[in-house]
């Protein structure tokens, strides 16, 4: 029987939201209120803030799509900081973050439950900016999810995305923590679907239970090339030792920035 990724990701994230993981516990009130006076930062990767003149210079007015980045933590900040924003994620769970410090806090944020490749909800140059955060491993194929944000995004729009260093994949980080020692074990494209046997997709492995997949830099910034955007932003981002050994020794993450032409 083929496995529904989608709906598989749907329950692991929800289980995750409920346990409060890193990326699930929502800002305080005082974040969104610093936020309301100019002083907001958001994350694409797990650590560094992206950089502020990635944004336009004023959010007011600004149409985001934040996309598969529910959790109550960027949608909410960067509608404090003047954004009208939009919060599309897979989990109901992760939306209820948002939409709890929405209501809350009185912030102009609409959640809306959906897959990150299938924007077709959305009219073409809907927004000015669609802001990404490390979630595209979650899905087989990440081009469609480039090719709909430039779809939604209006000419001189960007999009901000971050996703993780596809040498990731490379290992068995489960057996590394074990055994102190990093060794290559599998090839990219990497896929949990096709790499772990049914129990451990079934109930998950190494305490996590979404299954992911490791894509090559030919789609991860290709594929942004390819659907036609222009890049003009990167940088990379370390996790820390405890998530992963590979941290010793390379950028775990990266993110890129990259417009649609104006003409």
């Amino acid at each position: 029987m083929r496995m529904n990724v989608t709906e598989h990701n749907r329950l692991a994230w929800n289980r995750e939201s409920l346990g409060e993981c890193d990326w699930s516990i929502a800002v305080d009130s005082e974040t969104t209120s610093r936020a309301r006076n100019g002083d907001w930062s958001v994350i694409l990767t797990p650590k560094k803030a992206v950089p502020r003149d990635w944004f336009p210079q004023d959010l007011s007015g600004k149409n985001i799509l934040c996309l598969a980045s529910g959790g109550g933590q960027q949608a909410p900040v960067l509608a404090a900081a003047g954004a009208s924003v939009l919060s599309l994620d897979l989990s109901e769970e992760q939306l209820a973050k948002d939409r709890m410090v929405a209501d809350r806090d009185g912030l102009n944020l609409i959640p809306v439950q959906g897959e990150m490749s299938d924007l077709s909800r959305f009219a073409d140059a809907s927004f000015d900016l669609v802001f990404h955060p490390t979630s595209n491993l979650f899905v087989p194929d990440v081009n469609p999810v480039w090719r709909e944000s430039f779809r939604v995004l209006r000419p001189g729009g960007a999009l901000l995305a971050g996703f993780m260093n596809p040498s990731f994949f490379l290992f068995d980080h489960v057996d590394a923590e074990k055994r102190g020692v990093l060794e290559v074990k599998y090839p990219l494209p990497y896929s949990d679907v096709t790499t772990l046997t049914n129990e451990e997709r079934t109930h998950g492995i190494g305490g996590r239970s979404t299954l992911e997949f490791g894509h090559t830099l030919e789609d991860l910034i290709g594929g942004q090339i390819k659907a036609g955007f222009l890049l003009t932003g990167f940088y990379e981002d370390y996790w820390e030792d405890a998530a992963t050994l590979l941290n010793v020794f390379s950028p775990t993450s990266m993110a890129t920035r990259a417009l649609k032409p104006a003409g």
